[in-house]
């Protein structure tokens, strides 16, 4: 089981001044980045109505959370009528213990998984290892950084910073520590890697007696969950073994099959640049003599119900996990996803995880300031999340502080260190911008000193001017050519 975790990263722009020296991994993710999204632009090309059913997706997730109690009672109930069980799990430590527990009452020391963020996000490997269960990853991105014991760094692609040959090194000399060997002359085809995988990953699916997944969607009115995949891998893990445990975050409640309509076009598109996907699969509860004979649902908060009493920020819950923003992103193209220390990397984690985790750790009050506010990101989410507008939410809640909710309680959180000078500065700036006596007087002031400006700023000015010229001054202000060339009529 690998031993990476995200606790105690560093903040995001030391992270990042590390990540963006590396040229491997910056020309993987240019490479990779750029494919994704020139396929995903030529899909959704194809439908005239794109901008139409993404307001619809927009609205029916909007819709969802607003009524979010009804929504998870209906489905809880739907559920249970059904054939399963349904736990309810406050935090990561709670869905921790109840997965560790479930998987415990069946005897059993190794499960299969099916790729789910949200079990990255509760760190859920590391605690079936603290109990001496081994999770095994079944997706092929996710085997590959579990056998480099590495950890994700996109939503969709997870060892993308990882080319073919990495792969193919990785294959051979950890894979017979799982299971099946990697073939002997093993070369960096692809055909060859997805071979070997396919031999090691086929042993565990057969013997496998326990699964864990996640899910895109549950539809609340039948209590169907719903995963989508390209390979397979999912599919063989909720038919084949004999208990069935899925850990759910409760945002992922829609209320019909209608509306999983809207998802089911909005999704494959977003994020594979396909018009279906491969594999969509749909349980639910039990059947006698079809598919897993237990299952669990495990719907978990872990700052949900928080992030949903946030009027602005509560959109980031609409997110369905398609990957797009990071792929256009270009913050994340050149710093990748490790930087953001966060189950989420890109520019959905940079509103999400601060939410989820706070902004009481260094890393987390850094994220907010991962963008450069293109605002591409908000041009392909496919539910209309504006991320810009999010991103500068909370970067007020950073530098200013203020109310907030923190486990369905409000609190106030004092200022994030390390802005005082800014926060100082921004005073300044809006109390000579609100004297024009004064501005006039500043302006002046800069142009008759413009020689004796420094290159490089002093103090927190450093970390800009390090990567950036200090504009020079002009001679003279807007007002004074307005006044010299037009008159003091004009003006």
């Amino acid at each position: 089981m690998s031993g990476r975790t995200y606790l105690g990263m560093p903040a995001f722009p030391e992270a990042a001044a590390l990540s963006t020296r590396n040229v491997t991994l910056r020309a993987n993710l240019r490479h990779a980045t750029h494919t994704i999204r020139d396929k995903r632009a030529k899909a959704v090309a194809e439908l005239d109505d794109w901008q139409r059913l993404r307001a619809a997706g927009a609205a029916v997730k909007t819709r969802a959370l607003r009524h979010l109690d009804h929504y998870l009672e209906q489905a809880e109930a739907a559920v249970t009528a059904a054939g399963g069980q349904v736990h309810w799990a406050a935090d990561a430590a709670e869905a921790n213990r109840i997965v560790t527990e479930l998987v415990r009452a069946s005897g059993e020391t190794e499960i299969v998984k099916v790729k789910s963020m949200t079990t990255q996000e509760i760190g859920l490997n590391d605690a079936l290892a603290e109990a001496g269960i081994t999770a095994c990853e079944t997706d092929l991105a996710e085997l590959i950084v579990q056998l480099g014991d590495d950890l994700p760094s996109h939503i969709l692609v997870p060892a993308i910073h990882r080319n073919r040959t990495e792969i193919r090194d990785i294959f051979r000399e950890r894979m017979a520590d799982w299971g099946r060997p990697a073939p002997d002359g093993l070369t960096d085809r692809p055909a060859e890697l997805a071979e070997a995988a396919r031999l090691h990953l086929r042993e565990k699916f057969l013997r496998a007696k326990v699964a864990v997944s996640g899910a895109n969607f549950v539809v609340a009115e039948t209590g169907t969950l719903v995963v989508v995949e390209s390979e397979g891998n999912g599919r063989m893990c909720l038919t084949l073994p004999e208990t069935l445990i899925s850990v759910v975050g409760i945002e992922k409640v829609v209320p019909t099959w209608q509306d999983l309509e809207v998802f089911l076009q909005l999704l494959p598109r977003s994020s594979t640049a396909e018009r279906m996907n491969p594999y969509t699969s749909m349980w639910t509860g039990t059947t006698d003599g079809d598919g897993p004979r237990n299952f669990h649902l495990v719907l978990l908060d872990n700052g949900r119900t928080d992030t949903l009493a946030d009027t602005v920020g509560r959109q980031a819950l609409r997110c369905i996990r398609c990957s797009a923003c990071l792929n256009v992103c270009p913050v994340y193209e050149r710093a990748g996803g490790h930087a953001y220390g966060s189950a989420y990397p890109g520019p959905i984690g940079a509103i999400l995880t601060p939410q989820l985790r706070g902004t009481d750790s260094e890393l987390d009050a850094s994220l907010p300031f991962a963008s450069s506010l293109c605002g591409a990101c908000y041009e392909v989410c496919p539910v209309a999340i504006d991320i810009p507008e999010v991103l500068v939410h909370l970067r007020e809640r950073v530098v200013e502080g203020g109310e907030v909710v923190r486990g369905g309680t409000k609190v106030t959180i004092r200022p994030a260190k390390g802005h005082a000078a800014e926060r100082a500065a921004m005073r300044a700036a809006r109390w000579t911008l609100d004297h024009p006596g004064a501005l006039r007087a500043a302006q002046r002031l800069a142009s008759r000193t413009r020689r004796l400006h420094p290159r490089r700023l002093p103090g927190p000015g450093r970390a800009w001017s390090d990567t950036r010229a200090v504009p020079e001054v002009p001679a003279e202000s807007f007002r004074d050519w307005w006044r010299r060339t037009r008159g003091e009529s004009a003006e």
